[in-house]
């Protein structure tokens, strides 16, 4: 692509979101929405390959149908209330509507069925972008309105997403499409405590974009797309292709990694409020996540994979390594023994 389009293209997408964040008008965060989508869509189909097409395609119906929604909530709401404030919610149909648009654009389950098949058809680059920048915006709106939201259907799509998410990962042979079940099981996570404490979600927010942006940054210096290659990923770059394990054992959340603190501090928090059922549940849930990334780890620790003679020669190729790729990593693993300082931050 035209590098001056993709300046362009990747402008509009942070002046979108930043457009979304800082409005206090349902109208101008709609908007922000709208130029969000818009701009992602031409990055999706640069590979000019069917299966970019379809996942464009796919993007843009699915998003146009939560934007479209999430419009008429606002102006139904607007019709109670006589006003356009985001914070100003207090009509139940409206915000059941606009809660269910905004879980449509984050893909929560039972709404995450495009997911999958619309990361499979990105580039890696792409599906980053995807799975972390675009969820900044939705999330944000999802967190103002937090007060309002119906915590009942918050918490019951917050528990399918982790049901969903495990469980869809378990048997995927591609890297996209378990990353893009382990969004549905993080923002599982994220959802079930918004209605108790929205800073936790955002303190779960950063993790799970430190790591995912860790991950698919490693994904990109090894050129891995599905776990066949990532078997056999130790031959071009030992060093990181070592700290891949690392960085997914932290996406599981195990205690002396990163990912443990935002997982412990929303159990935590679940259970002062007498949730100790739902905890309970989210605990065995992420069971199953945690299975796919055990069994990720034990592909790239543990196993050698059978390849040619040749293919020995890997290591000669000169892999273009993001400078940004080195720091990513070690916040998503050392994070852990600072948290008594990131709990009083918040």
């Amino acid at each position: 692509m035209n590098p001056y389009i993709m300046s362009v293209l990747l402008s509009s997408l942070s002046i979108g979101t930043i457009i979304t964040l800082s409005s206090n008008h349902w109208f101008l965060a709609w908007i922000g929405l709208e130029l969000n989508t818009l701009a992602i869509i031409p990055l999706m189909a640069e590979m000019h390959h069917p299966r970019a097409t379809e996942a464009a395609t796919k993007y843009f119906l699915t998003q146009s149908m939560a934007s479209a929604l999430l419009l008429f909530a606002t102006t139904l709401n607007a019709w109670y209330t006589g006003e356009w404030t985001i914070m100003n919610m207090q009509a139940s149909t409206p915000m059941i509507m606009l809660t269910v648009a905004l879980l449509i654009k984050l893909a929560v389950a039972p709404f995450h069925l495009w997911l999958p098949d619309v990361i499979q058809g990105l580039s890696l680059t792409t599906c980053l972008i995807l799975l972390t920048w675009q969820k900044l915006a939705p999330l944000a709106l999802l967190i103002q309105i937090s007060p309002e939201v119906n915590s009942t259907l918050i918490i019951f799509m917050g528990t399918l997403s982790l049901l969903v998410g495990g469980w869809g990962g378990l048997n995927q042979p591609h890297m996209r499409k378990i990353m893009a079940f382990s969004s549905i099981a993080h923002l599982g996570w994220m959802i079930i405590v918004v209605p108790y404490l929205p800073n936790l979600t955002q303190l779960n927010l950063l993790m799970y974009l430190l790591m995912t942006s860790s991950l698919f940054l490693t994904m990109m210096a090894l050129q891995t797309t599905t776990m066949n290659k990532m078997a056999s990923s130790w031959m071009k770059n030992f060093p990181l292709f070592s700290t891949t394990m690392i960085i997914l054992m932290s996406l599981g959340g195990l205690p002396p990694m990163s990912g443990f603190l935002p997982k412990w501090m929303i159990l935590e928090e679940l259970v002062k409020q007498n949730m100790t059922p739902l905890a309970v549940l989210a605990i065995a849930l992420t069971l199953l996540t945690l299975f796919f990334y055990l069994r990720l780890s034990y592909i790239t620790s543990l196993t050698t994979s059978p390849s040619p003679l040749n293919s020995k020669l890997m290591w000669r190729l000169k892999l273009n390594l993001n400078p940004t790729t080195t720091p990513l990593i070690i916040m998503s693993m050392m994070l852990l023994p600072i948290s008594p300082s990131i709990i009083n931050l918040m």
